[in-house]
Protein backbone atom coordinates (compact mmCIF):
# COMPACT_ATOMS: atom_id res chain seq x y z
CA UNK A 1 0.00 0.00 0.00
CA UNK A 2 1.58 3.11 -0.82
CA UNK A 3 0.97 6.72 0.83
CA UNK A 4 -0.22 8.12 -2.83
CA UNK A 5 -2.91 6.13 -2.60
CA UNK A 6 -4.35 8.12 0.09
CA UNK A 7 -4.20 11.73 -2.75
CA UNK A 8 -7.58 10.21 -4.30
CA UNK A 9 -10.14 11.96 -2.37
CA UNK A 10 -12.81 8.85 -2.27
CA UNK A 11 -10.09 7.24 -0.36
CA UNK A 12 -9.24 9.53 1.69
CA UNK A 13 -12.65 10.57 2.69
CA UNK A 14 -13.46 6.70 3.10
CA UNK A 15 -9.98 6.59 5.53
CA UNK A 16 -10.96 9.92 7.68
CA UNK A 17 -14.66 8.47 8.19
CA UNK A 18 -13.14 5.35 9.96
CA UNK A 19 -10.08 7.22 11.73
CA UNK A 20 -12.52 10.26 13.37
CA UNK A 21 -14.99 8.41 15.56
CA UNK A 22 -11.63 7.05 17.62
CA UNK A 23 -9.27 9.82 16.98
CA UNK A 24 -11.96 12.58 17.81
CA UNK A 25 -12.24 10.94 21.68
CA UNK A 26 -9.10 10.13 22.39
CA UNK A 27 -8.31 13.86 21.57
CA UNK A 28 -10.65 14.63 24.10
CA UNK A 29 -10.12 12.54 26.30
CA UNK A 30 -6.29 13.31 26.71
CA UNK A 31 -6.67 16.70 26.77
CA UNK A 32 -9.39 16.75 29.41
CA UNK A 33 -7.41 14.12 31.50
CA UNK A 34 -4.22 16.75 31.21
CA UNK A 35 -6.28 20.14 31.63
CA UNK A 36 -7.78 18.80 34.50
CA UNK A 37 -4.71 17.69 36.02
CA UNK A 38 -3.08 20.39 35.60
CA UNK A 39 -5.37 22.98 36.86
CA UNK A 40 -6.60 21.42 39.88
CA UNK A 41 -4.40 18.49 40.93
CA UNK A 42 -0.99 20.31 40.56
CA UNK A 43 0.81 22.23 43.20
CA UNK A 44 1.64 26.21 42.68
CA UNK A 45 4.69 27.50 41.82
CA UNK A 46 7.40 28.95 44.18
CA UNK A 47 8.06 31.54 42.19
CA UNK A 48 5.04 31.78 39.62
CA UNK A 49 2.22 31.39 41.96
CA UNK A 50 -0.26 29.53 40.05
CA UNK A 51 0.05 31.50 37.26
CA UNK A 52 2.09 28.35 36.26
CA UNK A 53 -0.70 26.35 35.11
CA UNK A 54 -1.19 28.80 32.47
CA UNK A 55 1.58 26.28 30.51
CA UNK A 56 -1.17 23.57 30.22
CA UNK A 57 -2.57 25.23 27.97
CA UNK A 58 0.31 27.79 26.22
CA UNK A 59 2.06 25.38 25.60
CA UNK A 60 0.37 22.61 23.76
CA UNK A 61 -1.28 25.55 21.89
CA UNK A 62 2.45 27.18 20.47
CA UNK A 63 4.05 24.45 19.64
CA UNK A 64 0.78 22.96 17.74
CA UNK A 65 0.99 26.47 16.09
CA UNK A 66 4.32 26.64 14.80
CA UNK A 67 4.26 22.63 13.88
CA UNK A 68 0.91 23.36 11.99
CA UNK A 69 2.47 25.56 9.43
CA UNK A 70 4.99 22.70 9.24
CA UNK A 71 2.49 20.48 8.28
CA UNK A 72 1.45 22.85 5.99
CA UNK A 73 4.43 23.06 4.17
CA UNK A 74 5.18 19.38 3.37
CA UNK A 75 1.25 19.69 2.07
CA UNK A 76 2.37 22.55 -0.09
CA UNK A 77 5.01 20.68 -1.34
CA UNK A 78 3.33 17.92 -1.90
CA UNK A 79 0.72 20.13 -4.03
CA UNK A 80 3.73 22.16 -5.75
CA UNK A 81 5.36 18.94 -6.76
CA UNK A 82 2.92 16.15 -7.18
CA UNK A 83 0.12 18.21 -8.05
CA UNK A 84 -2.10 16.31 -5.58
CA UNK A 85 -5.75 18.08 -4.97
CA UNK A 86 -6.10 16.60 -1.44
CA UNK A 87 -2.59 18.05 -0.17
CA UNK A 88 -3.34 21.21 -1.13
CA UNK A 89 -6.80 21.35 0.32
CA UNK A 90 -5.46 19.87 3.49
CA UNK A 91 -2.65 22.83 4.01
CA UNK A 92 -6.17 25.09 3.68
CA UNK A 93 -8.57 22.95 6.29
CA UNK A 94 -4.82 23.19 9.01
CA UNK A 95 -4.73 27.28 8.42
CA UNK A 96 -7.63 27.95 10.09
CA UNK A 97 -6.69 25.43 13.06
CA UNK A 98 -2.98 26.65 13.44
CA UNK A 99 -4.11 30.51 13.50
CA UNK A 100 -6.44 29.66 16.36
CA UNK A 101 -4.04 27.91 18.01
CA UNK A 102 -1.63 31.08 17.76
CA UNK A 103 -4.20 33.44 18.72
CA UNK A 104 -4.38 30.92 21.97
CA UNK A 105 -0.78 31.10 22.43
CA UNK A 106 -0.15 34.83 22.28
CA UNK A 107 -3.22 35.38 25.02
CA UNK A 108 -2.32 33.10 27.22
CA UNK A 109 1.34 34.11 26.49
CA UNK A 110 -0.03 37.72 27.71
CA UNK A 111 -1.89 36.53 30.94
CA UNK A 112 0.97 34.44 31.93
CA UNK A 113 3.73 37.07 30.84
CA UNK A 114 2.40 39.95 32.75
CA UNK A 115 2.71 39.00 36.03
CA UNK A 116 5.73 37.29 35.57
CA UNK A 117 7.72 40.01 33.31
CA UNK A 118 5.47 43.25 34.49
CA UNK A 119 3.75 43.64 30.79
CA UNK A 120 1.32 42.34 28.66
CA UNK A 121 3.71 42.28 25.46
CA UNK A 122 7.49 42.51 25.22
CA UNK A 123 9.15 42.75 21.57
CA UNK A 124 11.26 39.83 22.57
CA UNK A 125 12.31 37.73 19.60
CA UNK A 126 10.27 34.25 19.88
CA UNK A 127 6.83 36.50 20.32
CA UNK A 128 7.74 39.17 17.89
CA UNK A 129 8.31 36.21 15.49
CA UNK A 130 5.06 34.50 16.61
CA UNK A 131 3.46 37.81 16.11
CA UNK A 132 4.62 37.72 12.50
CA UNK A 133 3.72 34.19 12.20
CA UNK A 134 0.22 35.07 12.78
CA UNK A 135 0.07 37.50 10.45
CA UNK A 136 1.33 34.97 7.72
CA UNK A 137 -1.79 32.81 8.91
CA UNK A 138 -4.02 35.94 8.00
CA UNK A 139 -2.39 36.67 5.04
CA UNK A 140 -2.31 32.79 4.05
CA UNK A 141 -6.42 32.58 4.49
CA UNK A 142 -6.35 35.76 2.81
CA UNK A 143 -4.95 34.89 -0.49
CA UNK A 144 -7.20 31.78 -0.98
CA UNK A 145 -10.22 33.55 -0.46
CA UNK A 146 -9.26 35.78 -2.92
CA UNK A 147 -8.00 34.12 -5.73
CA UNK A 148 -11.17 32.48 -7.53
CA UNK A 149 -9.39 29.98 -9.39
CA UNK A 150 -8.81 27.00 -7.06
CA UNK A 151 -5.42 25.54 -8.65
CA UNK A 152 -3.82 29.08 -8.52
CA UNK A 153 -4.67 29.66 -5.07
CA UNK A 154 -3.00 26.46 -4.52
CA UNK A 155 0.18 27.32 -5.85
CA UNK A 156 0.38 30.85 -4.62
CA UNK A 157 -0.15 30.11 -0.52
CA UNK A 158 2.00 27.27 -1.16
CA UNK A 159 4.73 29.76 -2.09
CA UNK A 160 3.66 31.79 0.84
CA UNK A 161 3.92 29.03 3.14
CA UNK A 162 7.36 28.63 2.10
CA UNK A 163 8.16 31.95 3.05
CA UNK A 164 6.13 31.86 5.93
CA UNK A 165 8.29 28.50 7.24
CA UNK A 166 11.08 30.76 7.91
CA UNK A 167 8.89 33.05 10.76
CA UNK A 168 8.10 29.62 12.22
CA UNK A 169 11.37 28.40 12.31
CA UNK A 170 12.34 31.33 14.60
CA UNK A 171 9.10 30.82 16.53
CA UNK A 172 10.59 27.69 17.72
CA UNK A 173 14.00 28.95 17.52
CA UNK A 174 14.22 32.40 18.37
CA UNK A 175 15.57 32.13 21.94
CA UNK A 176 18.51 29.59 20.86
CA UNK A 177 19.10 31.91 18.02
CA UNK A 178 19.12 35.24 19.95
CA UNK A 179 20.73 34.90 23.42
CA UNK A 180 18.56 37.92 24.34
CA UNK A 181 14.48 38.33 25.58
CA UNK A 182 12.21 37.38 28.17
CA UNK A 183 11.21 34.31 26.76
CA UNK A 184 13.08 31.02 28.24
CA UNK A 185 14.09 27.91 26.40
CA UNK A 186 11.93 24.68 26.16
CA UNK A 187 12.17 22.85 29.35
CA UNK A 188 9.80 20.08 28.05
CA UNK A 189 12.89 17.52 27.00
CA UNK A 190 15.24 18.46 29.24
CA UNK A 191 14.40 15.79 31.81
CA UNK A 192 17.68 14.50 33.89
CA UNK A 193 19.58 17.71 33.02
CA UNK A 194 19.53 20.61 34.99
CA UNK A 195 16.56 23.03 35.83
CA UNK A 196 14.06 20.74 34.37
CA UNK A 197 10.53 20.84 34.04
CA UNK A 198 9.31 19.52 37.32
CA UNK A 199 7.04 15.53 37.32
CA UNK A 200 4.32 17.47 38.95
CA UNK A 201 3.90 19.52 35.97
CA UNK A 202 5.42 17.64 33.33
CA UNK A 203 3.17 14.31 33.20
CA UNK A 204 0.11 16.41 32.67
CA UNK A 205 1.50 18.42 30.42
CA UNK A 206 2.33 15.70 28.32
CA UNK A 207 -1.45 15.07 28.67
CA UNK A 208 -2.14 18.08 26.77
CA UNK A 209 0.47 17.78 24.21
CA UNK A 210 -1.09 14.30 23.02
CA UNK A 211 -4.74 15.60 23.12
CA UNK A 212 -3.64 18.84 21.52
CA UNK A 213 -1.87 16.80 18.49
CA UNK A 214 -4.91 14.31 18.06
CA UNK A 215 -7.63 17.47 18.00
CA UNK A 216 -5.77 18.97 15.43
CA UNK A 217 -5.16 15.89 13.10
CA UNK A 218 -9.18 15.16 13.54
CA UNK A 219 -9.61 19.10 12.80
CA UNK A 220 -7.40 18.78 10.06
CA UNK A 221 -9.26 15.96 8.42
CA UNK A 222 -12.88 17.36 9.10
CA UNK A 223 -11.09 20.37 7.09
CA UNK A 224 -10.08 18.43 4.47
CA UNK A 225 -13.37 16.11 3.53
CA UNK A 226 -15.43 19.32 3.98
CA UNK A 227 -13.16 21.32 1.22
CA UNK A 228 -12.98 18.17 -0.69
CA UNK A 229 -16.88 18.36 -1.00
CA UNK A 230 -17.13 21.88 -1.33
CA UNK A 231 -15.18 21.58 -4.63
CA UNK A 232 -16.97 18.51 -5.41
CA UNK A 233 -20.10 20.90 -4.90
CA UNK A 234 -18.28 23.85 -7.06
CA UNK A 235 -17.40 21.16 -10.07
CA UNK A 236 -21.10 20.12 -10.22
CA UNK A 237 -22.72 23.57 -10.25
CA UNK A 238 -20.27 24.67 -12.79
CA UNK A 239 -21.12 22.22 -15.15
CA UNK A 240 -25.16 22.85 -14.70
CA UNK A 241 -24.54 26.74 -15.38
CA UNK A 242 -22.73 25.52 -18.13
CA UNK A 243 -25.39 23.28 -19.40
CA UNK A 244 -28.18 25.18 -18.65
Amino acid sequence: MSIWEYANPKKFIETAGRILPVLLPLAMGFLLIGLVWGFFFTPEDYKQGATVKIMFLHVPAAMMAINAWGMMLVASLIWIIRRHHVSALAARAAAPVGLTFTLIALVTGALWGQPMWGTWWEWDPRLTSFLILLLFYLGYIALWQAVENPDTAADLTGLLCVVGSVFALLSRYAVKFWNQGLHQDSTILKVGEKDPLDPAYYWPLIFCLIGIVLLFLALVLIGTVTEIRLRRLAVIEARERQEA
